[in-house]
C-alpha cells in the first residue's frame, strides 16, 4: 500500500482499506478481512475437513481482498480437487501448505532456524518454515540433528546464535527443545511431534518433557503444530511497529 513520506497511510488508502466490513460472507465462511489491520498479519485457513466447493470460496474470497491466500493441512487429493479452480494457487506436499502471495510480498526480515530431531519430524518443520516465510521471515534449517549425536547441532552453534527465534521440532521423548534452549539466549518455540514408539502416546510424552523442562525461554505449543510455531515465531522475529 502506498505511503505518504512520514510513513503513514494517506487518508484515501485508508479510506479504501475501511470501507469492507470487517469481514466477507463467501458462503459457509466469513473471512477476517480486517485481520491484517488488526495484527499486522492476515487470516489463515486449517483446510483439514473442508470441502473443494468452500475452500475455493474462501481462497477466491483471499485474493479478492488483495490478501495472500495460506491453506494450511491440505492433503494433496483435496488440492487436485482445487487447483484448476484456483489458478497460482501453489502447493507444498511435504508441509501440506496451498499458498498464493498477495498484492504486496513481504521482504524477508531478521533469522528464525527451524531445527528437528529428525527426518520423520520434517512435515511439521517444514509447516514451521513455509508458514515463516510466507509471512516474511528468513529461514535457515538444521534437520536430522537430535540428542543422539548431539554433535550434528553442536556443529551449528554459530548459526543458532544468529537467530531471533528458534523453533524446534521433535518428537520421541522431546529433549532436543531443552538442549538447543540451554545453548542459546533468544526464545524457543518447543514443537512436540507425533513421531515415536507406542509409549509415545501420539505426542504426550514429547509435549510433557517440553511442558517440563528446567531451561528458562521455552515456549511450547501444541503436538503437530507446525503452523502455531511458526507464526509465533514470525511476530517474535518481526514484531509490529
Amino acid at each position: 500500500m502506498r505511503r505518504v513520506r512520514d510513513g503513514s497511510r494517506p487518508p484515501q488508502a485508508l479510506i479504501e482499506e475501511l470501507r469492507r466490513l470487517p469481514f466477507t460472507d463467501v458462503g459457509g465462511a466469513r473471512l477476517d478481512t480486517h485481520r491484517r489491520l488488526r495484527r499486522g498479519l492476515p487470516e489463515v485457513v486449517f483446510g483439514e475437513g473442508k470441502t473443494p466447493g468452500q475452500l475455493v470460496r474462501i481462497v477466491h474470497g483471499l485474493v479478492r481482498s488483495g490478501e495472500m491466500a495460506l491453506v494450511t493441512r491440505l492433503e494433496p487429493r483435496v488440492f487436485d480437487a482445487i487447483r484448476l479452480r484456483c489458478p497460482n494457487l501453489r502447493y507444498d506436499p511435504v508441509a501440506r501448505l496451498a499458498y498464493r502471495p498477495g498484492r504486496s510480498r513481504p521482504s524477508k526480515r531478521g533469522l528464525v532456524v527451524v531445527v528437528t530431531g529428525g527426518t520423520s519430524d520434517l512435515p511439521i518443520a517444514e509447516e514451521a518454515a513455509r508458514t515463516l516465510e510466507l509471512l516474511g521471515s528468513r529461514v535457515s534449517r538444521i534437520y536430522d540433528a537430535g540428542v543422539a549425536g548431539i554433535h550434528r547441532l553442536l556443529s551449528r552453534w554459530r548459526l543458532l546464535h544468529r537467530a531471533r527465534a528458534i523453533v524446534v521440532v521433535a518428537g520421541m521423548e522431546g529433549a532436543l527443545a531443552s538442549v538447543v534452549a540451554g545453548l542459546v539466549r533468544c526464545p524457543v518455540i518447543a514443537v512436540p511431534t507425533s513421531v515415536g514408539y507406542g509409549a509415545g502416546f501420539q505426542g504426550l510424552a514429547p509435549l510433557l518433557t517440553m511442558l517440563n523442562s528446567c531451561v528458562p525461554g521455552i515456549g511450547v505449543v501444541n503436538i503437530d503444530n507446525g503452523f502455531g510455531a511458526g507464526y509465533l515465531a514470525h511476530v517474535i522475529n518481526c514484531p509490529a511497529k
